[in-house]
């Protein structure tokens, strides 16, 4: 039984003094690919660096919501940078994560936007899917993947476990990745979410390291966790994990192209 983690963060400072035996240890525990997911230049930047460094890891390249620079000048300079790392590296595998967060930040929304469209953009130009962060913006990001489509479609990251967002998600052709989240206890529309998304249309995900899941809950998130999100799957869906570990790893070679 082979795993695959859509989206983590070993790029993440919380893992600068065992970075190496981490990810040893993903390897011995059946996570044989994972994707380090770029969220700003710098960690898009060390993303790639592990991606050439190991062949099972997978960068992504972009600047989420939350790490935008303030001015517009800045973030042109930073999304220039950006679109020569796609246009020189080769393994990376999608433009993220991006997308609109407005739990943290409220009032540069007009600069998340044209963030986001302008990253869009660019994985059209470079062939490449998105993975989208959303936060407390359901409504603008619907509206900006429907006003600004996106040709190899993505993934909604570490999905929120809202029914409207998951039903016009599915509807658009995206992937819904499960994380952390839908094992927590007080998570109280888990079950109905993982109900209404089609095993075809799902990945796995830890997002280490947050967002660990339970029993583990509390603790800094590590790869090899994310079999506790495919047991919850199986568990609501009634099959066996192996079929959860089999679907969405088929899914996530799919839509990174592996």
């Amino acid at each position: 039984m082979e795993f695959f983690d859509s989206h983590a963060h070993l790029n993440d400072e919380k893992f600068n003094e065992d970075r190496e035996n981490i990810i040893k240890s993903i390897k011995e525990n059946d996570i044989t690919k994972f994707v380090s997911a770029g969220y700003s230049l710098e960690s898009s930047r060390f993303a790639i660096e592990l991606g050439k460094k190991y062949d099972f890891i997978y960068p992504t390249c972009g600047i989420s919501p939350n790490d935008i620079p303030q001015t517009e000048e800045e973030l042109w300079k930073e999304l220039e940078q950006i679109e020569e790392l796609l246009k020189t590296e080769d393994k990376i595998v999608a433009v993220g994560e991006i997308g609109l967060d407005y739990y943290w930040n409220i009032e540069n929304k007009n600069l998340q936007k044209l963030a986001f469209i302008e990253q869009i953009k660019l994985a059209n130009k470079y062939n490449l899917p998105i993975q989208i962060h959303t936060r407390e913006a359901v409504m603008d990001t619907i509206q900006i993947l429907k006003e600004n489509e996106v040709m190899k479609k993505g993934i909604f990251h570490c999905c929120p476990l809202n029914r409207e967002l998951v039903k016009e998600a599915l509807k658009l052709g995206f992937y819904i990745s499960f994380a952390g989240p839908v094992t927590f206890k007080n998570s109280k529309n888990a079950n109905e979410i993982i109900e209404m998304v089609p095993i075809e249309q799902m990945l796995i995900e830890t997002d280490s390291p947050y967002l660990a899941p339970e029993p583990v809950r509390g603790t800094r998130n590590i790869p090899i966790n994310v079999k506790y999100i495919a047991q919850k799957i199986a568990d609501v869906k009634k099959v066996d994990i192996n079929v959860i570990a089999k679907n969405t790893y088929k899914n996530a070679t799919k839509i990174f192209e592996l």
